[in-house]
């Protein structure tokens, strides 16, 4: 299993992913689950994926070399608009399926895959999209500016408290880092290392880009104060006045 959390923001995107692979529990291991391509000054993509590693890996690669839309063979390097981003995207998983997929039924393993595609290309605006397994695709919005994949309940609470589009950079990157951190307490097949990116708008290139690991100064400092935040919280509630002492 997996936890990636994206931010649609009105100053960007913040976008972060676990790194822990699972195939049993004597055999975990650490993959990055976020691909970065960009032409900087011109565009730029980050590709975060849940699910059967196998699967994403293919869909980046066929990215990489090329999936046939419209007609034509295209890269991430071509597409005019985000929205063709996304529609790449899911043509390149649907591409994955019909080479993979029956010979994965016959094995017993099912076709799990999700993505998020989020990036920006010059002219346009930044944009976040969140592509299921069999290629189709929604978008966040102003009104949902968050999208997860992977195992999303319990880093859920706090975006769904917090987040609006409005809300700066620097409070997105706490943000996520305390949802992840939730799901890291309640979920062993979620793992650090992490790997966060922060694309600012217009900015047209991967900004802030950092792997945290357990030594992280600033994470251990998060997941501390936290902490140490909820438990003064509900101790400064007052007691229900219907109970009876």
């Amino acid at each position: 299993m997996t936890y990636c959390v994206g931010l649609y923001l009105d100053e960007g995107l913040v976008l972060l992913s676990d790194t822990r692979t699972n195939a049993g529990v004597d055999n975990i291991s650490i993959f990055s689950k976020m691909q970065v391509d960009e032409v900087p000054g011109q565009r730029v993509f980050a590709m975060l994926s849940s699910g059967n590693l196998a699967i994403s890996q293919a869909v980046w690669n066929r990215l990489s070399e090329g999936v046939m839309l419209d007609g034509f063979r295209q890269t991430l390097r071509d597409v005019p608009t985000m929205f063709r981003a996304a529609q790449l995207v899911g043509a390149a998983v649907r591409e994955v399926y019909q080479t993979d997929g029956q010979a994965m039924a016959a094995q017993g393993v099912g076709f799990d895959v999700a993505l998020l595609l989020g990036g920006q290309i010059a002219g346009a605006a930044h944009r976040l999209f969140l592509i299921y397994a069999a290629g189709n695709f929604i978008e966040a919005t102003q009104d949902t500016p968050f999208l997860q994949i992977g195992e999303h309940k319990y880093g859920k609470p706090i975006l769904d408290r917090v987040v609006e589009f409005g809300t700066p950079l620097m409070d997105g990157i706490k943000l996520v880092l305390v949802s992840m951190d939730s799901t890291l307490r309640s979920n062993l097949t979620v793992g650090l290392p992490v790997d966060l990116l922060v694309v600012r708008r217009d900015a047209l290139a991967a900004g802030l880009r950092r792997r945290i690991t357990e030594e992280d100064e600033y994470f251990r400092g998060v997941r501390d104060g936290w902490s140490g935040a909820l438990r003064d919280a509900y101790r400064a509630m007052p007691a229900p006045d219907w109970v009876i002492s």
